[in-house]
């Protein structure tokens, strides 16, 4: 028997939207729900297995042939650029890019700019002809221009009741962001049939919900 067609998963909010859709497209799914700490999990019939892994690192798998599929957020292959297909969006952990920051606060010839995402902030502000300081930060990036480290952020936002909570305001979008399929290049062309299969019940799947 081949080995299972391997699909890298991000853990957490997106991981259990993840689920119905596979199901919905007639992919045994269950597994990826099971309260244990395994990181490996494979289908009953051993067709599928699924590597749960921080988000951030899910192309890394893919890129390297650790997994044939992954499921990622555009933020991250934006940040990144990562050399992978790119053949399918799940529409789910759907949020937006933002530029934010506290209403009304007259900014420095020289912003600070708090992020997790410096490379596409950086070049965001490149391209408006301004130039700001980027300051690379893991998380609770509304904190940022609370207490003096930033004059604004580049962050995720979904509804905004966050930035609302902490005194912030969004001031523009720069990506629409969901959760899309990367593939390897490589693998993509050995398992072709697999692969395009499990792409087309995804399709299908989708287009029926």
């Amino acid at each position: 028997m081949s080995r299972p067609l391997t699909i890298a998963v991000p853990k957490g909010r997106v991981q259990k939207q993840l689920v119905p859709l596979l199901e919905h497209a007639g992919l045994v799914a269950a597994r990826l729900l099971d309260d244990d700490r395994a990181l490996v999990r494979r289908t009953e019939d051993g067709s599928l297995a699924f590597l749960l892994l921080k988000p951030d690192d899910v192309p890394t798998y893919v890129e390297y042939g650790a997994a044939d599929l992954g499921v990622v957020g555009r933020d991250v292959l934006l940040e990144r650029r990562y050399d992978l297909y790119q053949p399918l969006d799940l529409g789910i952990g759907r949020c937006r890019m933002v530029v934010a920051g506290v209403p009304g606060r007259p900014l420095p010839a020289l912003p600070r700019v708090a992020t997790k995402y410096p490379r596409v902030a950086a070049e965001h502000f490149a391209r408006s002809g301004i130039q700001a300081e980027v300051i690379f930060v893991q998380g609770s990036v509304e904190l940022a221009p609370l207490v003096g480290l930033a004059d604004l952020i580049v962050d995720l936002v979904e509804t905004g009741s966050t930035l609302r909570e902490n005194g912030l305001a969004e001031f523009e979008t720069l990506h629409e962001v969901s959760s899309v399929v990367v593939a390897n290049r490589a693998l993509f062309k050995l398992r072709h049939r697999e692969i395009t299969q499990l792409l087309a019940d995804l399709g299908r799947g989708l287009a029926s919900r």
